[in-house]
């Protein structure tokens, strides 16, 4: 039964003006929500309100499907419900300088306590000094010494008469207290002491000893003074501070009383401010300095850096759960980092020099990471995972990761309370869920996003509804009835397929922005269908300059393309070549030659490394067609080399797989196929024609090959039957399709295609053989006696006879 020709009606999905209902896109109401995508937002708003561990979500799909704009919907929504979670600040551990204490207050009290503190030191530097300076403090401190050096004196006194009865005088010097032995008043040398009877060295020996028992004595009373005075002065000198700074810390401590950790680390500093009198007066500043500062000490002016208050998060201003879009990914950005300062020529860091990452500005809310960033940061995403189980947030300096011995800081780890959006496409989750095991416990919950929907009237509405949205939102031209009908006949076309439309609203609104362009241009009111279609021919034309080129080449006969008459083992293949911004369809001559041999079908693309996995995938289906078709009582012996003429790139996919059996099936048969024909579709073992991508790129583009060769009425394309309901070819090959300029074959089975290529019956299988004189029958007998061929000469006989031959 002869295959019918497709109509034009068939080759593209009008959409009617009237469907509409309206005169343009101003008459209708703007969109709410996001359009075709329920189950990935309902996918979403799961994932965020889950409170389990691990539920953070991965949001997938392709470019342009909506996925940015519905996770800040839906965020949105969510984040404005939720408290404003705490500030958090880092401030110095006075007992370990090295591990900064984390603080954690209520919205805006971090920046109120750093400034209380600013204003606690400021007093500080101008009342110490006052107080320690002042009359009462000097008079109290001098007297405090005056009873000292009294009582100092009375000590020395008694002990200086206790020794000169016993003959010796006592020193004081500045190396300490030392015994002399004296005669008359004055010090004996060791000669006049050697010169004295045995018997008075012997008692001066034994006064020594008492002396020295009543010098210890003294100088215990000596020390325990200076330590009762050290003391006394420094009660004066810690009352006179606490009298200066006291109210003005009391009522901090007060305010902060409802903050045990804050109330902490101001009793802390305190006491540390009472230890650190000398950094107030002039001194220099006790405890150690910063990490890695050079040796000499710290600068005086920075060591008052200790009593600050580093704010890495302030959410005094936020409204609702914070919101944070992470564009730059990169450890320090995610994570937080300490930074460093050069000092006299060495880099020193101090918890002042904490910066905070997005990680800390989105705890308590939401962060949201672009998964191609993420994966260009590989530490950024092991920092992520470590957060996330962990349940805290560790900053760490470049150092530590690096594993090198300098000394640094180890702040605090800050509790992590937030929820990850991964937005990404659906290749790296299935990527990251596969090589990576801590993937899927992290983000249990994957939204995913649909390419197309329905194309229902309910969902036509939708699109002249976001229409009106987009015009509104950006200021453009409103757009008549057929621009709209235009513009969902080309979302037809983006998904490729007459009962859908497809959801990458950024091209769509690309689309409505060059028209805008173009009615501006023309000083239209309205965007008119004239100018959707001018916006979509002009985008095309800006990136089809290869196209055109290849097109000319083969119009030029460079590229060796027929497009008329007929050849045996030769057939014209549809390919569709990607130059990134742009796909489009190019016929590829595909030719089979046939011999004696048991190589079978050996894949001239496969040999010479050009084949991909798919392509030979189609060629051993092909090997199993021949089999199941003509091999069930005879084996199948043929030499068979297939190849895609003039292509030195790499072939992929199996849609020329039923052009490339067509071209065996020819050479076989010796039935010469039309050339004025292109020919599109996979195949199985079965026979039947499968369905294949790309099937409108291929269609035109074997139209415009032949209309740059000059369009003679006969050419045509064989498309699978299933791809009838994904063609959305351009309006003008549908036109030479209505005035029969051009010709659209569908085929279900390799035998309705056969007979359409050579115009011979297929034949049916009848008992063992098939229908006399059939394509199939052809075929069949070819292989039989190229099978009887390859058994006489490979039979025992056969050298014998063409040694008889030779002699004879």
């Amino acid at each position: 039964m002869p295959v019918p020709e497709l109509p034009a009606e068939r080759l593209r999905a009008v959409c009617p003006e009237a469907a509409l209902d309206c005169e343009s896109s101003k008459e209708i109401r703007p969109v709410e929500g996001i359009i075709g995508q329920d189950r990935a937002l309902q996918a979403l708003r799961f994932g965020l309100e889950m409170k389990g561990k691990g539920f953070n979500v991965y949001a997938a799909g392709q470019p342009g499907t909506g996925k940015n704009t519905a996770v800040r919907q839906i965020l949105r929504s969510a984040a404005k419900d939720r408290p404003v979670p705490p500030d958090r600040c880092y401030v110095n551990n006075f007992r370990e300088p090295y591990e900064p204490r984390a603080l954690s207050l209520p919205p805006g009290k971090a920046r109120e306590l750093q400034r209380d503190l600013r204003a606690l030191v400021a007093e500080a530097q101008r009342a110490i000094p006052a107080a320690l300076q002042g009359d009462d403090f000097v008079s109290k401190r001098g007297a405090a010494a005056r009873r000292a050096d009294e009582e100092r004196a009375r000590v020395l006194e008694a002990l200086n008469g206790e020794a000169a009865g016993l003959g010796f005088a006592v020193q004081v010097s500045q190396a300490g207290i030392s015994i002399t032995p004296v005669a008359k008043g004055k010090p004996l040398s060791d000669e006049a002491i050697a010169a004295l009877p045995a018997a008075a060295q012997e008692a001066m020996r034994g006064n020594r000893e008492a002396v020295a028992a009543q010098l210890d004595r003294a100088v215990k009373r000596l020390a325990d003074l200076d330590a009762r005075t050290r003391a006394e002065i420094r009660k004066l000198q810690d009352d006179a501070v606490r009298y200066a700074i006291g109210h003005l810390a009391e009522t901090l401590v007060a305010r902060y009383r409802d903050l045990p950790s804050v109330s902490a680390y101001l009793e802390e500093m305190q006491r540390d401010i009472l230890e650190s009198t000398d950094l107030f007066v002039g001194g220099e500043a006790e405890g150690p300095p910063a990490a890695g500062d050079p040796p000499g000490g710290a600068d005086p002016e920075l060591a008052f850096r200790k009593y600050r208050v580093n704010v890495i998060v302030d959410n005094a201003d936020l409204k609702g759960a914070p919101i944070v879009f992470e564009d730059n990914p990169t450890y320090a950005n995610l994570c937080g980092k300490i930074e460093n300062e050069a000092r006299l020529g060495a880099l020193v860091t101090d918890f002042t020099l904490i910066k905070g990452g997005s990680l800390h500005r989105a705890n308590g809310g939401y962060l949201v990471l672009q998964v191609n960033e993420l994966s260009k940061n590989p530490a950024s995403y092991e920092g992520l995972k470590r957060a996330l189980q962990s349940g805290s947030i560790a900053i760490e300096e470049a150092g530590e990761k690096l594993a090198t011995n300098t000394k640094s800081l180890t702040p605090e780890p800050v509790p992590l309370d937030v929820k990850v959006v991964l937005i990404g496409d659906p290749a790296s989750y299935q990527a990251l869920y596969v090589s990576d095991p801590e993937f899927g416990p992290l983000f249990k919950v994957k939204a995913q996003f649909d390419e197309t929907i329905e194309r229902t009237p309910a969902n036509t509405a939708m699109y002249a509804r976001f229409v009106h949205t987009l015009c509104e939102a950006e200021g453009l031209r409103h757009l008549e009835s057929g621009a709209i009908a235009k513009l969902v006949e080309h979302g037809s076309r983006l998904a490729e397929d007459q009962a859908k439309l497809s959801t990458r609203f950024s091209e769509l609104a690309d689309v409505l922005r060059e028209a805008d362009f173009y009615a501006s241009r023309d000083g239209s009111p309205l965007v008119t269908a004239v100018h959707i279609v001018k916006a979509v021919r002009e985008k095309v034309y800006r990136s089809n300059l290869v196209d055109e080129k290849l097109k000319e080449m083969v119009a030029r006969r460079v590229i060796l393309i027929d497009t008329a008459g007929a050849a045996v083992g030769q057939v014209n293949g549809l390919t569709v070549m990607d130059v990134g911004d742009f796909e489009f369809g190019q016929p590829s001559r595909v030719t089979a030659s046939v011999g004696l041999g048991r190589e079978g079908i050996v894949d001239i693309e496969r040999e010479s490394r050009l084949g991909g996995q798919i392509h030979t995938k189609g060629v051993l289906i092909i090997s199993g067609y021949l089999a199941d078709t003509y091999a069930r009582d005879k084996p199948l012996s043929l030499a068979c080399r297939l190849v895609f003429e003039q292509s030195y790139g790499e072939v992929e996919g199996d849609s020329a797989s039923s052009a490339e059996l067509y071209a065996i099936l020819s050479a076989l048969s010796g039935l010469p196929i039309r050339q004025n024909l292109a020919v599109t579709g996979s195949v199985n073992q079965k026979g039947e024609v499968q369905a294949i991508g790309g099937v409108n790129e291929k269609v035109e583009g074997f139209y415009d090959t032949c209309a740059a060769k000059g369009l003679k009425g006969d050419e045509g394309v064989m498309i699978p039957l299933a791809n009838v309901q994904h063609l959305m070819l351009r309006e003008d090959v549908v036109d030479a399709v209505r005035e029969g300029r051009f010709h659209v074959h569908a085929v279900r089975t390799i035998d309705e295609g056969i007979e359409v290529l050579t115009g011979a019956k297929a034949g049916k299988r009848v008992a063992a053989s098939f229908e006399a004189g059939s394509v199939n029958d052809r075929v069949d007998k070819r292989l039989e006696e190229m099978a009887e061929a390859i058994a006489r000469f490979t039979s025992p006989a056969a050298p014998v006879r063409r040694a008889n031959s030779e002699q004879s």
